[in-house]
């Protein structure tokens, strides 16, 4: 593990020993805990509101009126020259339905 010094305002300090002994922990394991969970949150996923779902469609379909369409040939063509990749060994289809659920949870 590594050493890190921090110097604090003294106001945030207290503040973070009040924390801490309200939870009763150590103040250097209430912080560690603190940095965890603020970094963790760019691993979250974040479930956008109606309004955002509906600007999101709103642009994708402007966007597919700018791209127009190809010809049945094109689409063959460009399929058949992508990369294919294996999936991600963590994602199986009980993964993606778990998923799914707890966005449909958290929409309504």
């Amino acid at each position: 593990m590594s050493e890190l010094t921090l110097y604090l305002p003294e106001t945030l300090q207290h503040r973070l020993e009040l924390l801490a002994k309200n939870e009763g922990v150590p103040l250097t394991s209430y912080i560690l805990y603190i940095l965890t969970k603020q970094a963790s949150l760019s691993y979250t996923i974040e479930v956008n509101g109606p309004k955002a779902i509906d600007q999101q469609q709103e642009n994708f379909a402007a966007y597919l009126q700018q791209l127009g369409k190809g010809s049945d040939e094109q689409i063959e063509k460009i399929l058949a020259e992508r990369d294919v990749v294996e999936s991600e060994p963590d994602l199986h289809p009980e993964t993606i339905a778990k998923l799914k659920l707890l966005i449909a949870e958290q929409q309504a």
